[in-house]
């Protein structure tokens, strides 16, 4: 049996495990399969920096949705600081959904 360790697994993709996590409260799906999640980096100082978007500007919910987004990457020991840049270039559309959240919201073709 194989087994696979955290360590083994680069830690931007276990940053995007994390935000796989974080649903959006009214839609019910996954922050990154709705393609909202545009960039990480990850700083030598333990720092994850997240660029994303909202589906709309000025969503009310975008607190509540820092907030989870922060616990779920700070769960990884790691990560000691979670910088949030919101950015609304390019703006988000259904395009950048997967094929998976299309089909959950029904917008497959």
């Amino acid at each position: 049996m194989i087994t696979t360790t955290t360590k083994t697994i680069p830690l931007e993709q276990r940053v995007r495990e994390k935000l796989k996590l974080v649903l959006d409260p009214e839609l019910g799906v996954s922050i990154v399969d709705l393609g909202l999640i545009y960039n990480i980096v990850l700083a030598d100082t333990h720092r994850c920096i997240i660029t994303m978007t909202l589906t709309t500007i000025g969503c009310p919910l975008f607190a509540q949705i820092q907030k989870e987004i922060e616990a779920r990457v700070m769960e990884l020991p790691e990560i000691e600081d979670v910088k949030i840049e919101l950015t609304f270039d390019p703006p988000w559309t259904v395009d950048k959904m997967s094929p998976e959240a299309k089909i959950q919201l029904g917008l497959d073709e």
